[in-house]
């Protein structure tokens, strides 16, 4: 899904950029363009980064890992 129309970023690539070690609107940001325009996407992509955080720090802690 797109997030942020104006630079054409989507949801994954949000993901993809937390996953990688932005954890502020502020990372993506500077790595996407994302709410450097317009602005109309920034609550989206802020929910987006602290809902992937979240379910980083989950998986983290979960007692249960893939075994490879």
């Amino acid at each position: 899904m797109y997030v942020c129309l104006c630079h054409g970023v989507t949801d994954t690539q949000i993901r993809d950029a937390v996953m990688d070690g932005a954890t502020r609107l502020r990372d993506v940001a500077q790595q996407l363009g994302v709410a450097t325009d317009c602005g109309r996407c920034a609550s989206c992509a802020h929910q987006l980064i602290k809902d992937t955080l979240t379910e980083l720090t989950a998986e983290a802690h979960s007692p249960f890992r893939e075994v490879a």
